[in-house]
Order: C-alpha cells, then structure tokens, then sequence
C-alpha cells in the first residue's frame, strides 16, 4: 500500500487497543470466563453478559461479576484462572483484523512510533501479538495491571504516551469500545473509533471520537484511517476534526 497524498508529513504516535480493535480476541475472552463461571456453579453465562464488559479491563469486570453472581472467591484467584484459560485459548488462535494488520505495516513503513495499550494482562498481551506476528513492529506495550485505574480513565494511554516519549496531544488512539474512547478524550488524545459491539455507535463515549467508522471492522480501512491521521496532522490539537468515515 502506498502513501495516500494526505499521509502524515511529521510521524504521528499511534496507541493501539488491542482486544476488538487489532485482534478479534472476544470470542477467546468469553469462551475463558464461561469455562471460568461454570467452574465456579454458573452454568449459564451467555455472550449477552460478556458483551457487557467489553471494553472493561479484566479485572474490573471479575469484581463486578463476582459481586452480581455472589462468587465467594478472591479477585485474585478469579483473575489467575480466567488469565491461565485464556492464554490456553489465544495461543491456539487468535485472528488479526487484516485492515489493522495494513494499518501497522503502513505506519511502521512511515515511521510513526506506536504502542498497545490493553485493559488484559501483560501475558495476554504478549502471547497474542508473539502468536500474531504483531510482536516485531509493536514493541512499547501497556497493561492496565501496569497502571492505577483501568479504561475509561486514561491512565494506561497516558503511560503509552510517556514510554513513546510524546505529548498526549500528539497521539492518536484506535478503539473499538466506548470506554476506550473515552479513556483517549480523558487522556487529551484523538480517537480513530472502530465499534465492536453492532449498534453501539451512537454510545456517548464515542462523541469525541475525531474518526468513527459507524460500521465497525465492515467498513474499516487502512487507508481512510491513514489518510484521516494526515488530515489531522495539519489541525491545531483543540481544533474539532469530528468525521464519520462512509462506506467504499
């Protein structure tokens, strides 16, 4: 893929999620907390109730879960098992989004630094982009088990920025979650929005997103995304460059 004319003239820092935005990692992730309940006598979570915590940093949705079912176990302990089965799960497969995959290859090829930063754990976060092939071209990685609050506050973007060594106004995001998005606005950061979830893109927290691709990974492009971040390159950081990306 070539640089479109509007490519970014200086190298923007690109902060990627990982879950739902470069890899399509749900299924591993519901699959794990399923086999985790059922183990704990809740025979009957459905991908409903998961649906509902994407976007949410593992362990927040452990305690928020454990508190509804009435599971009378340490987080810890829920945590370790859920981490154990889905790392059982994510080396056997996990599926890049194959316009992220251009995407990375595309801003790697220009210069620009870039970086995960994800609400799994470090090992999770490792596993999938080392069985990916993502491992070579994203190397600064963020767990939000690295940082004091988890998404939607923006502190795992905020430490992304840091280890980048760029202003937070610098960066771009992309996200596929509402609180995600919304973690990026909280942290000074554009957003490149890409909904996981159908029907959740009229959500408040992707308001602020400056580009929001209504139909998810559908209509995702490496190259709309990558034109828009040389558009955005050429505004002024407080300036508004709200868009909504149409279908090719």
């Amino acid at each position: 893929m070539s640089a479109s004319p509007t490519s970014p003239v200086t190298p923007t820092p690109v902060i990627f999620d990982l879950d739902g935005t470069l890899v399509d990692s749900e299924p591993n992730y519901y699959e794990a907390g399923r086999r985790l309940l059922a183990g704990y006598g809740v025979p009957d979570f459905g991908w409903e109730q998961h649906a509902r915590f994407i976007g949410i940093g593992t362990r927040e949705t452990l305690e928020i879960l454990s508190a509804e079912l009435g599971i009378d176990a340490p987080v810890d302990e829920l945590l370790a098992g859920k981490n154990r089965l889905y790392l059982e799960l994510a080396r056997a497969h996990t599926e890049v989004f194959p316009e992220m995959r251009r995407l990375v290859r595309l801003l790697s090829a220009a210069g620009h630094p870039m970086a995960v930063a994800s609400g799994s754990s470090r090992a999770a976060i490792e596993a999938v982009l080392a069985g990916t092939g993502l491992d070579g071209l994203l190397t600064t990685v963020v767990s939000a088990e690295e940082v004091a609050r988890g998404k939607p506050e923006p502190d795992v973007f905020l430490e992304a920025a840091r280890r980048l060594g760029a202003a937070p106004a610098d960066c771009v995001v992309l996200e596929d979650a509402a609180p995600g998005a919304l973690a990026a606005a909280r942290a000074g950061m554009r957003c490149i929005a890409v909904p996981y979830v159908r029907g959740t893109a009229d959500d408040p927290g992707f308001a602020g997103a400056g580009l929001l691709f209504r139909g998810g990974q559908r209509e995702f492009t490496a190259r709309a995304a990558y034109a828009w971040l040389g558009r955005a390159a050429q505004r002024p950081a407080e300036e508004p460059a709200g868009e909504t990306a149409r279908p090719s």
